[in-house]
């Protein structure tokens, strides 16, 4: 009996020891584990972005069917009533039901978001055409404070009440939107198009620009999935502090997004300058970040919030002027000016947007597991310095 029970904590010992080197080696062998984990963990990633870059070739011709203010009130409805049900999913059984019911809500709400920001994009660069860059750099403001408010909003919310009512309040809140925007938002009137989604990819500067776009959303994705632990572990931070070091990346972009809006604008033939020397800083920051291994450089903590500022600056240099470009070079190659073409920038922004989302967790992930942070930074700040 005593034998038994010896033999059986060896296998556990060598089965931890096993499962430790497996993840923690970074010369050895890629384990069955490790693949089994990376196909799980990518297929999450996958399902959730394709739920909103499948939309982009589709939704921009839905607007001009039933109206840009319907798919944005129809869009905040439905995501408002999926961020409630989430709330309501722990009280489902463990198990099966709970994972495909989580799937399908998160995949509804991914639909009523697409079209909500799909519609909102149109309808800025619509009412205005002449400050299309402004405009969106001074929304930019209101998106970094949503992310900048939410985790501690949340937090809060969770400690005191407990997991539903974060979601029901986000999700009653959004449903407050709906009459509000019914009341304030005027009708848009659009007329149908010819022109093809996939034809926006004939142009070579269009590409560029969407592979700019990739990078800004791979880059922020990797970052998000990543960074946290990397502070964590180097640097022996609470989360508390990872949250204050996050705003060294969010803060930088919010503030700077009008000034850079409002260059755009005024001064048009800035824009692929301000594109080129955003991913040039940008791979500067990326590389710093760790820094680059070859480097040599002792990774510190004022250097990385440092480079976390000016990757967060030059992120809006290239945020801010892609989508007036790309809808310059839609109308200098024919497309119709008016809210059909608008439609059309807009769904692909945000379906390069989600494929840059998925990729930069997954593949970056994946580089930090094999290799480090450090080297999934490099890699990231290469794809900038190309683009």
């Amino acid at each position: 009996m005593n034998d038994n029970n010896m033999d059986s904590d060896q296998v556990q010992q060598t089965d931890g020891m096993t499962l430790e080197e497996s993840t923690s080696g970074p010369n050895q062998r890629i384990t069955r584990y490790q693949i089994l984990t990376l196909i799980s963990m990518a297929s999450v990633n996958f399902s959730s972005m394709i739920c909103y870059s499948i939309l982009g070739p589709f939704f921009p011709n839905e607007i001009v069917q039933i109206g840009a203010k319907v798919m944005l009130i129809s869009g905040l409805f439905v995501s408002s009533g999926c961020t409630i049900l989430f709330g309501l999913l722990d009280r489902v059984p463990e198990g099966a039901t709970f994972i495909t019911l989580c799937f399908i809500v998160r995949s509804v709400d991914a639909v009523g978001f697409s079209a909500a920001m799909t519609s909102s994009f149109a309808i800025s660069a619509k009412v205005f055409p002449n400050n299309i860059a402004t405009v969106l750099g001074s929304l930019e403001i209101f998106t970094g404070l949503g992310m900048i408010l939410g985790p501690p909003i949340g937090g809060w919310l969770y400690q005191s009440f407990g997991y539903e009512v974060p979601f029901i309040a986000l999700g009653c809140f959004l449903f407050l939107m709906v009459p509000f925007n019914m009341y304030i938002l005027p009708s848009f009137a659009a007329d149908p198009t010819k022109d093809s989604f996939f034809r926006l990819f004939t142009h070579l500067k269009i590409v560029l620009i969407c592979f700019a776009i990739f990078t800004l959303s791979s880059g922020l994705g990797l970052l998000d999935a990543t960074l946290s632990i990397y502070a964590i572990d180097k640097f022996d931070l609470s989360p508390g502090y990872v949250g204050l070091l996050l705003l060294g990346l969010s803060l930088p972009y919010c503030l700077a997004s009008p000034l850079l809006g409002i260059v755009s604008d005024r001064f048009p033939s800035t824009r692929p300058w301000l594109m080129v020397l955003g991913g040039l800083s940008t791979a500067t920051g990326f590389w710093f970040l760790g820094p680059v291994p070859i480097l040599q450089i002792q990774s510190q903590l004022w250097l990385l919030v440092f480079m976390l500022v000016v990757i967060g600056f030059s992120l809006g240099m290239i945020a801010i002027p892609t989508f007036p470009e790309i809808l310059n070079c839609a109308y200098e190659n024919g497309f119709e000016e008016g809210l059909s073409t608008l439609g059309l920038v807009s769904g692909l922004f945000g379906a390069v947007w989600s494929i840059g989302m998925f990729c930069g967790p997954t593949l970056g992930g994946f580089t930090t597991q094999q290799l480090s942070f450090e080297w999934a930074a490099s890699v990231q700040g290469g794809l900038a310095f190309l683009a």
